[in-house]
């Protein structure tokens, strides 16, 4: 997830509360992401337009009409209404704008799956598709090969997907493979991940396991690391056979390491050492 400071983390804040208090279908907040990503990758694309959008020195519905004259009628109201209180706000830096609305789009997608109750999904979607592009070297070269156009990996993402993985879940999965902004596409993917858990104030931990854990100790783990970490966890779950026995938790930069195997790598080192 991206980080803001000062002024664009205040101004960041003011537009996720206005993105939760929008009425809107799921089927809006769906195309308004995908138009605040075409945006936010327009502005990447042109230096000058994302100077004269965040120059503090121009009054701040100077730099709304500019925008306005240049997407009024191509985009929906939703997403120009969030456009338009974007270029109002001040930011720290000249690419947090861009950043800012990339990241509009994706909490927009998160909402749609939230307005229709698939949010769990969602993120579920977006954990397990990270998995296995990790583990399969030929997919994860095809879709980041540069010599394929977007258009053509964007397509490949949704016959993987079709029918597997709620909508807004696949339009991400497709963002991350278009335009992962310098992030690797596992880094990308896992990225959405925490952004949708951090909508409903929640931290992800991925626990890494030798074998499938039932569902009473799912939520023991559950319960013992939202009290370990005063919030509510999500926990993502991967059979692991490597690590022998016991748990490796992963939350963050933080990792927990109770398996057998990190037990043994532990007391090589000191041998060695």
């Amino acid at each position: 997830m991206i980080e803001f400071r000062g002024a664009s983390r205040h101004s960041l804040a003011t537009l996720r509360d206005q993105l939760r208090d929008l009425s809107a279908t799921a089927g809006q907040l769906e195309t308004a992401g995908a138009e605040l990503f075409a945006v936010a990758g327009t502005l990447d694309a042109q230096a000058p337009l994302r100077r004269a959008l965040t120059d503090p020195a121009r009054r701040p519905d100077d730099r709304a009409e500019l925008i306005a004259t240049l997407l009024r009628s191509r985009i929906s109201e939703v997403a120009l209404s969030l456009v338009l209180a974007a270029v109002r706000l001040s930011w720290s830096r000249v690419r947090d704008l861009a950043d800012a609305l990339e990241h509009l789009g994706v909490l927009a997608l998160v909402r749609a799956a939230e307005v229709e109750g698939r949010l769990d999904d969602l993120e579920d979607d977006l954990f397990r598709f990270a998995r296995l592009v990790e583990s399969d070297d030929q997919l994860l070269r095809t879709l980041t090969d540069p010599k394929f156009p977007g258009q053509r990996r964007a397509e490949l993402v949704r016959t993987l997907l079709e029918g597997r993985a709620v909508r807004p879940a696949v339009r991400l999965v497709e963002q991350a493979v278009v335009a992962p902004r310098g992030l690797s596409l596992v880094e990308a993917l896992d990225g959405f991940s925490r952004t949708a858990a951090a909508w409903r104030q929640r931290l992800v931990a991925t626990v890494r396991t030798a074998v499938p854990l039932s569902e009473a100790d799912r939520q023991r783990l559950v319960r013992v690391l939202s009290r370990r970490y005063g919030h509510n966890v999500d926990v993502n779950v991967l059979v692991d056979p490597g690590v022998i026995g016991g748990l490796r938790v992963e939350l963050g930069d933080e990792v927990i390491d109770g398996t057998v195997a990190g037990r043994l790598e532990d007391a090589r080192r000191r041998l060695v050492g």
